[in-house]
């Protein structure tokens, strides 16, 4: 398979400025981090071959050359042989003020190697709620099981305070860092201290209770609100509520709760809008009629339907909806008259409707009239 233009991947014209490129970069880098993405095995790939794309192009003499040459650039990959590998960016670094530069920097000579981030992983629940809860708000709670610091030591992972001892071998950054030569370019290799792991730290006399991880599974009740007019999918984070880092140090991840909205028994929601179907017999439709419904605020819901309505009209009660956004107001409930058929009628009545059939029904002869004057209104309503 072909490589793609790296302005294409970065969905670039050829003139875009450096501030263009850090923007394109940091805006896909975050659609597509493999962490976001957990389901999609093709995100890794993409993820890689955007930060490809904005490594050349964020090195002025390499873009020059790219401009020039293409991928086919005399000296071949400036990657070495082996291409382009990878960088670990984390979503600090993307949210961050700009500290993944120092990373690119690192394949074109210069730049310093830089510790990986000091922070647990990130926590995703899932939680349901009524859509009379989505509409009015309140406080609710949810009970997960969760990592939290151990209790005994403290989260540091030691027994006592002098058990934790700065790595020696890579200075407690948890990376140590190699130069190479690859053709007339210097790169700077970066990985995992061999001593420590990665973490930075020794631990020399670990915490019996969570054997030296700084940490223990807990079932924990957590508290939150839920505000009115809340979308389904809507991701409500608490910072630091996350996982506490393996081996203790750093700083817990965040907790996100995603708000999954169940359906209710009729109503459909669309933004701020609800939409109901409203089955009505023929002579409701012909004389008019008035249906009260439980709403969902809590207050009733009156429909009135005219006299004379067909099926496939629509009714709209305004300000029963869901609240709009920046407080203006609520959205609206619109009602789709059905016309409801019974499956089976006694015979009297079936007799009594034959008898009227001539008052009521449809004169054969003018069919194609009617069908004519549907197909106006039908146009005129566009």
């Amino acid at each position: 398979m072909a490589k793609r233009d790296y302005y294409e991947v970065l969905g670039l014209g050829r003139d875009s400025t450096d501030d263009e490129l850090k923007k394109a970069f940091r805006s896909l880098a975050r659609k597509n981090h493999p962490d976001k993405n957990p389901d999609d095995p093709e995100a890794e790939s993409r993820f890689k071959e955007i930060q490809e794309a904005y490594a050349v192009l964020s090195n002025p003499e390499q873009r020059r050359r790219y401009d020039m040459f293409g991928h086919d650039a005399p000296g071949g990959s400036p990657f070495g042989p082996g291409g382009f590998e990878g960088v670990n960016i984390s979503f600090d670094d993307l949210f961050g003020g700009g500290g993944f530069e120092s990373v690119f920097s690192q394949f074109f000579g210069g730049g310093s190697s830089r510790g990986r981030s000091n922070r647990g992983n990130d926590i995703l629940i899932r939680h349901s709620i009524t859509m009379a809860m989505a509409m009015l708000g309140g406080d609710t709670e949810l009970e997960a099981n969760l990592y939290t610091p151990c209790e005994s030591c403290e989260g540091r992972a030691a027994s006592s305070p002098d058990g934790v001892k700065t790595c020696s071998t890579c200075s407690g950054r948890g990376q140590v860092a190699q130069n190479r030569k690859v053709g007339p370019f210097i790169q700077q290799v970066v990985s995992d201290c061999p001593n420590c792991n990665g973490d930075g730290r020794i631990i020399t006399d670990p915490c019996k209770e969570c054997r030296g991880e700084g940490r223990e599974k807990k079932k924990q009740t957590i508290k939150f609100g839920i505000p009115a007019g809340v979308s389904d999918g809507t991701r409500m984070r608490m910072g630091e509520r996350g996982e506490p880092l393996r081996g203790g140090g750093g700083r817990p991840g965040d907790l996100y709760i995603q708000i999954n909205i169940l359906e209710h028994e009729w109503y459909e929601r669309d933004g701020s809008d609800l939409l109901m179907a409203l089955p009505v017999g023929y002579p409701e439709l012909l004389l008019g009629t008035k249906v009260v419904l439980p709403h969902i605020d809590g207050k009733d819901i009156t429909i009135d339907v005219p006299a004379g309505s067909n099926p496939g009209d629509t009714l709209e009660l305004k300000g029963r909806g869901f609240p709009r956004s920046r407080g203006r107001g609520r959205g609206n409930v619109t009602v789709l008259l059905k016309l409801f058929v019974p499956e089976k009628l006694p015979k009297k009545v079936k007799k009594k409707i034959e008898d009227m059939q001539d008052e009521i029904g449809i004169d054969h002869d003018l069919i194609e009239d009617l069908v004519r004057q549907e197909a106006r209104k039908r146009r005129r309503s566009r």
